[in-house]
Formats: structure tokens, C-alpha cells, sequence
């Protein structure tokens, strides 16, 4: 089974940190190398100054929009061309978005389902959502989806593996309140190819012997990796 990458958020409660730029260098301690913030609570001047330090430090820069209404959104399209980021995580108006980062390397991955308030929610049923993720992979230009999937009231893993079974081969990233090992064994089993952590690890939720960031980080990595291997090896073993 492939290990899905980890994506840290420099950010806590859907808005980046003030401080993003100075506890960046604990997260590369921990090995993170997918660093990603929101389009929400730093200037534009400290973004394009974030971003360029993760792109130093070799790792993949990501900007999630938690815009609301079309023009934000657009704007944050904008944004994410100016900052030259390597991936734009959410949005719901991928028509609008796709001819702003049209032919500049981005990779888009809209949210499917009904996204609601801020910090977002995810509405909908879980079919309701489902047939979006569908409908959103379907366009050529879209790359993947971004799927929130823990702020869904219903069942998450069955959500989950629906979702990514329903696009594959298109990748779906599991964002938003991923805050203990079985939600990330969740996006294992799921087979989703990457997921989002942000406030649960800045809030020393996950039992790494220490609420230190870098601690929490490498917390998150290695569970991962085992998790993955583990479901592998379950796999293997299992009567055919």
C-alpha cells in the first residue's frame, strides 16, 4: 500500500499563523517536506516570504482557499499564481479558477460537497458528496480533490473510501481534523493519497511523548508509515 504524504498547515483554525515563517524551521526538523497555509491571516508580502523559504528548503509549497464567495476565490487563484505554489488546495469554483492558473504548473484540487462557514464544514450526504467528487474529477484540468473529510458530520471512513474509489485514479487529499492515529488510519485504508494536519499537532494532540512541534511531527510521519505498512501486510495475509 502507498504511504500517503503528509501535508503540515502552518496554520490554526483555518487561518495561518502569525508566526508561520519562524516555526517553519521546526518543521523541517521533523522531516515535513509538503508545508502548506491558508490564504487567510498573514499579508501578502509575508505569504510570498513563507513560501519562498519552504521552496528553499526543498519541500512542496500549498495554499489552501477558504474563500466563501466567487471574487474571494478568485483572488486567491491570484494569489496562489503570485506566490508560484506547487499546489491550490480547495475552492469550489473550479470554471472561475482553472483559466487563472491555466499553464502555470499548479495542481488544483477543489473541495467537493457543500462547503459551509469558516472554519469550513462539509454539508451534503454522503452520496450528495460523493456524486460532487465525481462531477469535480471529471474535469480534465482538475488534478485532484481536496476533501474535508472529518468536518462531515456522517461516517468518515466509509466517506473516505468512497470518495477515492469513485475518482481514482485521481489523488485525494484528506484535509481537516485529523487528530489522532485512527483518523489517519482511516486515510489509509481509504487509500487517499495524502492528508492535511494543522492545529491538532500546533495543540500537542497526538501522544508523542512531548507537545514540541518537531515531536508531534515525527509522531505523525512515523505512524503513518507504520500504519500504511501494517494495512499492507494485513492484506498480504488475508485469505484469498
Amino acid at each position: 500500500m502507498t504511504v500517503p504524504d503528509f501535508i503540515f498547515m502552518l496554520t490554526r483554525h483555518d487561518r495561518t499563523l502569525s508566526d508561520a515563517r519562524a516555526r517553519l524551521e521546526e518543521v523541517l526538523e521533523a522531516g515535513v517536506r509538503h508545508i502548506g497555509f491558508k490564504d487567510v491571516g498573514l499579508s501578502a508580502m509575508a505569504m510570498r516570504e513563507l513560501a519562498e523559504a519552504i521552496r528553499a528548503s526543498g519541500a512542496r509549497v500549498y495554499l489552501e482557499v477558504v474563500s466563501l464567495d466567487e471574487a474571494s476565490e478568485l483572488a486567491s487563484a491570484r494569489a496562489a499564481v503570485g506566490l508560484n505554489v506547487d499546489c491550490l488546495l480547495g475552492g469550489t469554483r473550479p470554471r472561475a479558477v482553472l483559466p487563472v492558473i491555466h499553464d502555470t504548473g499548479i495542481r488544483y484540487f477543489p473541495f467537493p460537497g457543500s462547503i459551509v462557514g469558516h472554519p469550513s464544514r462539509l454539508g451534503g450526504s454522503l452520496d450528495e458528496i460523493t456524486a460532487s467528487a465525481k462531477v469535480l474529477a471529471d474535469i480534465e484540468a482538475v488534478d485532484g480533490l481536496d476533501l474535508l473529510a472529518y468536518r462531515f458530520s456522517g461516517d468518515v471512513p466509509t466517506l473516505i473510501s468512497e470518495v477515492c474509489n469513485r475518482v481514482a485514479p485521481k489523488p485525494v487529499i484528506v484535509a481537516g481534523s485529523i487528530d489522532r492515529a485512527e483518523r489517519i488510519a482511516a486515510v489509509v485504508h481509504g487509500n487517499a493519497a495524502a492528508f492535511t494536519v494543522g492545529t491538532a499537532a500546533l495543540d500537542g494532540a497526538f501522544p508523542a511523548g512531548s507537545n514540541r512541534l518537531t515531536d508531534q511531527l515525527r509522531y505523525i510521519l512515523l505512524a503513518t508509515h507504520r500504519l500504511a505498512h501494517a494495512s499492507d501486510a494485513s492484506q498480504k495475509e488475508a485469505p484469498r
